[in-house]
């Protein structure tokens, strides 16, 4: 008969916190929240937390389709020109084309699906590397934006479209509700479906998933096309939210959605990460950023400080392989034709 003295003893809620897998990142933006707020305390208003919640929005939604490619042990360069590239084409047909502004988003974001699989067909079927592939696709699709704008913004978006971009749900901005629902459904599939598996295999271990049956090629190409089509659905969130398809949509998304994904805790190497570590990767980044700009200090710090701790994550990574006996290198760093 079991007693009061064979019951584990009762875990205390910092033995709680730090049992959590992403409990670094938790507690490193619980720290720089009290650091910020007592720099100025006007962190705290609703004002300046609907302001932090939209800006994490567009890049945390672009970082859970990169979040899938890091899983699967590969890298997308492309995510920002595709981005762009569909969101101008998403403002040319609601515009000029006089579709439907909501129909408009969905073309929009089949077209980044469809770019997004052309990147995994091409590393899948021809084994590229992904790095090249991806680095030279971004460039086709950014080039294709100045093409079409000739660098000039495409104005007269549909008022009835800027719900998408600065709408609210009660108190919850509609970009950031959007957000939560596909990474609730990102999560979802990662850890409770056979697909989320599967990619979690392939990024662990190539080999032994190709011999466990599973279709590696097909996977590779879907999780690109995901990315792809994140990234298109942030390029016309974006539109709604600025009113006008500019040319320079996505430029500055690339670097944030990795960092996103690294400092919550998503390994170079594949197979290893979380969709709730890049969520908060993605908060951690926008809290600096608006620290930053509460504390009066210069925007130019905000790019050193990110790569400082993007530099850090990355040598914990390392660590964290060579401990485990695994590769130092990521995937998409060997030119090495994969078998």
């Amino acid at each position: 008969m079991a007693t009061n003295n064979d019951r584990p003893p009762e875990k205390s809620v910092l033995a709680r916190i730090t049992g959590i897998k992403e409990s670094g990142i938790i507690l490193a933006i619980i720290l720089m929240g009290v650091v910020i707020t007592i720099a100025n305390p006007n962190f705290l208003t609703p004002y300046n937390f609907q302001i932090v919640a939209r800006q994490v929005s567009f890049i945390a939604i672009v970082a859970a389709g990169q979040t899938l490619v890091l899983l699967l042990g590969g890298i997308d360069l492309s995510v920002g020109a595709i981005a762009g590239l569909s969101a101008i084409l998403g403002a040319m047909m609601m515009t000029s084309g006089g579709v439907d502004p909501f129909l408009s988003t969905g073309l929009a974001v089949l077209f980044g699906l469809f770019c997004g699989a052309i990147n995994g067909t091409l590393i899948a079927k021809l084994k590229l590397n992904a790095f090249i592939v991806t680095l030279a696709t971004g460039e086709v699709f950014a080039g294709a934006i100045l093409v079409l704008t000739k660098g000039y913004a495409i104005n007269g978006i549909p008022e009835i479209f800027q719900v998408l971009g600065q709408g609210t749900i009660g108190p919850v901005p509609v970009p950031v509700a959007i957000m939560l629902v596909i990474f609730a459904i990102l999560a979802w599939v990662t850890t409770n479906t056979p697909f989320g598996r599967s990619v979690f295999a392939v990024g662990g271990n190539r080999e032994a998933s190709r011999f466990a049956g599973l279709h590696s090629e097909r996977i590779e190409i879907i999780v690109y096309a995901i990315s792809g089509g994140a990234a298109a659905l942030a390029g016309m969130m974006f539109v709604s939210r600025m009113n006008a398809g500019q040319p320079t949509i996505g430029a500055s998304w690339l670097m944030p959605s990795i960092t996103a994904a690294i400092i919550g805790g998503t390994s170079l190497s594949g197979g290893v990460g979380t969709m709730f570590g890049t969520l908060l990767g993605a908060l951690f980044m926008a809290l600096l950023g608006n620290g930053i700009v509460l504390m009066n200090v210069s925007s130019y710090w905000e790019r050193v400080i990110i790569g400082l701790f993007v530099l850090i994550a990355v040598i914990v990574d390392l660590i964290r392989r060579r401990s485990s006996g695994l590769s130092l290198l990521p995937r998409w760093m060997s030119f090495r034709p994969r078998s």
